[in-house]
């Protein structure tokens, strides 16, 4: 028996790190996939366990010898998955979480078909702004930037297995344990209307 893999995508502001942690300490057998980048090691962040942390040399001579399963650059930095770091763990009967973006998840899944795909949404665009302006450490161009790429990984929601709203965080939590534990048919239904939900994202700016 072999753990599965959970690609886990989400617009920043949906609550996506925190329920993972959470859906982790609760779910005995599952771990997040700890990714390569090239992003300076900031105060409190740990080799291995926060990331890997590389010189851009040595990153980008890891994807010429095809070691990510998918990596991208975001704000300047690369971020990658270790094919090998993430086939290991499932062998070890653990499952996966990959915390990429809907690029990603694509890249994951035409390589390893198999694999579970979940979104996360906040409950109104107007929700995902609060929360993105109640950080209180961004300006407001990083905010509107962060908006921006937040509302177009939400407009691609639907190629996701799983569509889980984060409109209260431990129904949500629930919702994420059911589909880790195979019983997907008990999720909660949405509490918005989606095609309302992705027209207001896709009307912004």
């Amino acid at each position: 028996m072999t753990g599965k893999l959970f690609i886990i995508s989400a617009p920043s502001g949906a609550g996506k790190t925190s329920l993972a942690r959470a859906l982790i300490a609760n779910f005995g057998n599952a771990t997040m996939s700890v990714s390569h980048t090239t992003r300076l090691r900031r105060t409190g962040e740990t080799e291995g366990v926060d990331y890997h942390f590389v010189t851009q040399s040595e990153f980008l001579g890891m994807a010429d010898q095809g070691v990510f399963l998918e990596y991208a650059e975001v704000y300047g930095n690369y971020y990658g998955t270790s094919r090998v770091a993430v086939q290991r763990k499932l062998d070890a009967d653990t499952h996966v979480l990959l915390d990429i973006d809907w690029q990603g998840a694509r890249l994951v899944r035409a390589q390893m078909p198999e694999a579970v795909s979940i979104s996360i949404l906040p409950p109104s665009v107007g929700e995902l702004e609060r929360r993105l302006r109640s950080r209180g450490s961004d300006s407001e161009d990083v905010i509107q930037n962060r908006m921006q790429q937040a509302l177009d990984e939400m407009q691609h929601c639907r190629e996701a297995d799983f569509i889980v709203m984060n409109d209260d965080f431990n129904q949500a939590l629930d919702d994420l344990t059911l589909i880790l534990a195979g019983e997907s048919d008990r999720i909660r239904p949405l509490t918005v209307d989606l095609d309302e939900l992705l027209a207001n994202s896709g009307s912004v700016g």
